[in-house]
């Protein structure tokens, strides 16, 4: 059987804090993720380093690695950053789409709302963020993307430790709504659209200090 490489150990551990199956804290200690995927502390190491790059984890000398926890105040930055280059980008898009980009934004909706309904909620709050790298995609700025990459990937840490109503993801039809607009290459409802969305979002989080429940690095990798 073909070994595991770092970047797959590093897309397996990654899914599973988008998912939040590994919580903001979660301890990540090489022996263990050596032990539960056979491979060496080398390439631990190196699947760690990949995810700190992404901002997924913080890596302390003496202290090993774990999974990033953002404070209130980077929670607040996070969502002002989106904030700032979001509507504009949804904007762009509006501008560039086609009904091959349609098709392929109905496919994300489609996959969040069947997570919703088998009750995976980590799974559709990760289609979710994946959907708003879609968008900017479609607007052709590939510096926003990898901006906007790390601010969805921060963002995801913020709910799974911020999260107010998680039934709230249920209530929201906005994905909908913004490509009916991008369909119609509607970009003055597109931007709007999307600085409600984010309000929105931001207005579910309880933005207050908590304790998180732990879990084992077997149990949050078990699907």
């Amino acid at each position: 059987m073909k070994p595991i490489t770092a970047e797959e150990i590093t897309t397996q551990l990654s899914e599973a804090v988008h998912e939040h199956r590994l919580k903001p804290g979660a301890k990540l200690r090489e022996d263990e993720v050596s032990e539960v995927f056979g491979v060496s502390r080398t390439i631990v190491r190196q699947a760690l380093r990949n995810m700190a790059f992404d901002g997924l984890l913080t890596i302390e000398k003496n202290r090993g690695a774990s999974v990033s926890k953002p404070t209130l105040k980077e929670a607040h930055e996070v969502f002002q950053a989106r904030a700032l280059l979001e509507p504009s980008t949804a904007r762009a898009a509006a501008e560039r789409t086609t009904p091959a980009d349609i098709a392929r934004l109905q496919r994300h909706i489609e996959e969040e709302h069947r997570a919703l309904d088998q009750g995976q909620l980590g799974l559709a709050l990760k289609l979710s963020g994946n959907f708003h790298l879609e968008i900017a995609r479609i607007a052709d700025q590939h510096t926003i993307e990898h901006f906007l990459k790390q601010l969805i990937y921060r963002s995801s840490l913020v709910i799974a430790l911020y999260w107010k109503r998680r039934d709230a993801l249920c209530e929201n039809n906005t994905h909908n709504t913004l490509v009916e607009a991008l369909s119609k290459n509607d970009g003055n409802a597109a931007e709007d659209l999307m600085t409600g969305h984010l309000l929105n979002i931001y207005s579910q989080l309880d933005l207050r200090e908590r304790e998180e429940e732990s879990i084992s690095l077997r149990d949050a990798l078990r699907q």
